[in-house]
């Protein structure tokens, strides 16, 4: 993976999949069906001021789907799986076609799974964490305030040997091998 593309922006590339021959040009905006929109720039950097963010925490966020950047590691694009070298190349063609095929078959598949697996991995996720905080909230939580509020005498004690022992052993320990010095000479 190409690393210096890891921290910014990632350039979207059209490509044009017509024959060079054709005379007819489409530049009217129009959108190849398997390309995604472009986010805007500054959405990124507005995320926590979303209107949606206000509304209510439990509406997704529809253009910034990854404001933290968990999945980072996923942006894979053609280039950083198939790479021709100079001198091995294929036909522009072949190499036109597969980049689409490629860029196509990566969106929709993508699409027809999660549109079998969201809904119930998202489900199970939710119990899961739901359950995760009661446990953590009711059960760890107190019983962990518990034993610490009963334990504080162990913890003073523990304070107190660390004061009055191993303090001032480690301290005069220092001083004794401070006065040491090593001096490394090439012959």
């Amino acid at each position: 993976m190409d690393v210096s593309r890891k921290g910014g922006d990632l350039e979207e590339v059209e490509i044009d999949l017509r024959d060079s021959s054709d005379p007819e040009e489409l530049d009217d905006g129009e959108q190849t069906p398997w390309r995604a929109p472009a986010a805007p720039q500054d959405q990124e950097e507005n995320i926590h001021t979303s209107s949606l963010v206000d509304i209510s925490d439990t509406k997704p966020l529809l253009d910034v789907r990854d404001p933290r950047g968990i999945n980072d590691c996923l942006k894979v694009t053609f280039e950083d799986v198939i790479a021709e070298p100079a001198s091995v190349r294929s036909g522009d063609r072949v190499w036109i076609w597969s980049h689409a095929l490629f860029e196509v078959s990566r969106v929709w598949m993508y699409r027809m799974v999660t549109a079998l697996l969201a809904i119930p991995v998202s489900l199970l996720s939710g119990i899961l964490f739901a359950v995760l905080s009661c446990v953590h909230i009711w059960m760890v939580g107190p019983c962990l305030r518990g034993i610490l509020i009963g334990t504080r005498w162990l913890q003073s004690l523990w304070d107190v040997v660390l004061d009055v022992i191993v303090g001032p052993l480690l301290t005069s320990a220092g001083r004794c091998c401070g006065g040491f010095s090593v001096h490394l000479a090439e012959e």
